[in-house]
């Protein structure tokens, strides 16, 4: 590999240009017109204008980037994370053009990428998964009858897609008959294919990742992350590891995680999903994310492993370089991920200019962004303005560096959520580790409630 082209923007285009960089690799910038002057433009060694500023005329055309791949003499494409990256058919697009992908082989991604088969190849792995329909649904009275098979409370999701695009939580057959077209139209819409399939809801569930690494051949884990933190299905707080994870627990999730793996014979970093029952602590696999996730950078301060050099060395041809007995957890890392929204409006999102900016420094705090001062904050995109991650020696620690971290941090000219993230820093079940999936949310209804 001696010629990259990034197939992104914002921060995860600055992440992977600067790992290119250390392996020698010259990269290519791809932007639309109003990322003309961005900051992953300017740090790759060349740049090609692929369209105007929506993304479905830019950063989602396919022919697009396969041609600026081309006209720059690039001999590999990494997709990052959103966008095309989990898309099949780019994937073979890139192979095609004889250009190697960073990321798992097309069939890979088709098949993980369907909710329902990725549950079968799991199930086949030897892989717990969430009781629930053996294969989608296509209409209301399929959803009923496998309903009452499966048990209510019920959550319905997109057969062939994720990101909280589709989801819905019932509680009874009414509830399920006026969910259940909404959610096929907007899983239609998202996806292109509007079949939805039935998992019995786990009402306290921890939402627990684990990180694994394959080279086609073999595969390792790099141990799990906590993501239950969330709102609106998206993510907010992550950290490695996850907390009241028992090392029975955690030996017996990673090792299905790698399991999964091997039996796609998968090929990059990817990420195994599972939701924790916070009763009982069994777990159960929900999905395979089969890309770099935002959340990457955890895994990487605990472990010393650059997740994303892997990658490009993984796609050039490399095996693994460490046996699963080679890779250790030390510490403790958390990441907040800091969006240009105003969480006292609703978390609208709060485009525009940015005048002075200062990012936190220091000991063990690393912060990945595209942020500059005086720049513009586009409205076409994802709104993550930066990722504050922050290492301690263990979670007591890494909870104080963090309120170091996000009192440093400021941006002028747009409302911010980083002063979110000290309250919920100042939480009990935070400091605890005392939260499932639905606390957040919770916890953000309770702010919002007047006061008698």
């Amino acid at each position: 590999m001696k010629r990259l082209l990034v197939a992104n923007r914002g921060e995860i285009a600055v992440r992977i240009i600067r790992a290119a960089r250390d392996l020698g690799i010259s990269t290519v910038a791809v932007h639309s017109t109003a990322d003309a002057e961005a900051r992953h433009v300017r740090l790759a060694d060349a740049a090609v204008e692929i369209g105007p500023p929506p993304a479905g005329k830019s950063y989602l055309v396919v022919d697009a980037i396969i041609e600026a791949a081309r006209s720059a003499g690039a001999d590999a494409v990494h997709p990052g994370y959103g966008f095309l990256s989990e898309r099949a058919g780019f994937a073979a697009a890139v192979a095609d053009a004889g250009l190697a992908f960073v990321g798992p082989d097309a069939a890979v991604i088709d098949q993980m990428g369907d909710k329902v088969r990725a549950r079968q190849v799991a199930a086949a792995a030897g892989v717990p998964t969430v009781p629930g329909t053996p294969g989608g649904v296509d209409d209301v009275a399929a959803a009923v009858a496998a309903a009452a098979d499966v048990g209510y409370p019920v959550m319905l999701k997109a057969a062939a897609g994720g990101g909280g695009r589709g989801i819905r939580v019932v509680e009874d057959e009414a509830g399920l008959r006026t969910a259940f077209p909404a959610a096929s139209r907007e899983a239609s819409s998202a996806f292109g294919d509007g079949r939805m399939y039935l998992e019995r809801f786990v009402r306290r569930a921890r939402h627990v990742e684990v990180q694994v690494l394959g080279d086609g051949t073999d595969a390792v884990h790099l141990f799990e992350r906590e993501c239950s933190l969330q709102r609106r299905r998206q993510k907010v707080v992550e950290e490695a590891l996850a907390p009241g994870i028992d090392a029975g627990v955690r030996d017996a999730m990673t090792a299905a995680a790698v399991r999964l793996a091997r039996e796609v014979g998968y090929r990059s970093a990817g990420t195994v999903e599972f939701l924790v029952d916070d009763e009982t602590h069994a777990f159960f696999f929900i999905e395979m994310n089969t890309r770099i996730q935002v959340e990457h950078p955890t895994t990487e301060l605990v472990t010393g492993i650059d997740l994303v050099t892997e990658q490009l060395r993984i796609a050039g041809g490399e095996r693994l370089p460490h046996g699963q007995d080679g890779i250790a957890a030390r510490g403790w890392a958390i990441e907040f991920r800091v969006n240009a929204e105003d969480p006292a409006r609703g978390f609208m999102p709060s485009p525009g200019k940015v005048g002075r900016v200062e990012l936190p420094a220091g000991p063990w705090v690393r912060v990945d962004t595209w942020l500059e001062p005086d720049v513009t904050v586009p409205p076409f995109y994802d709104s993550l303005l930066a990722k504050v991650v922050v290492w301690g020696e263990d979670r007591e620690t890494a909870i104080r560096r963090s309120r170091r971290a996000l009192a440093e941090f400021a941006v002028e000219g747009v409302p911010t959520t980083a002063g979110l993230h000290t309250e919920i820093l100042d939480q009990p079940w935070f400091a605890a580790g005392e939260f499932h999936t639905g606390t957040l949310e919770q916890w953000l209804s309770d702010r919002e409630e007047p006061t008698a």
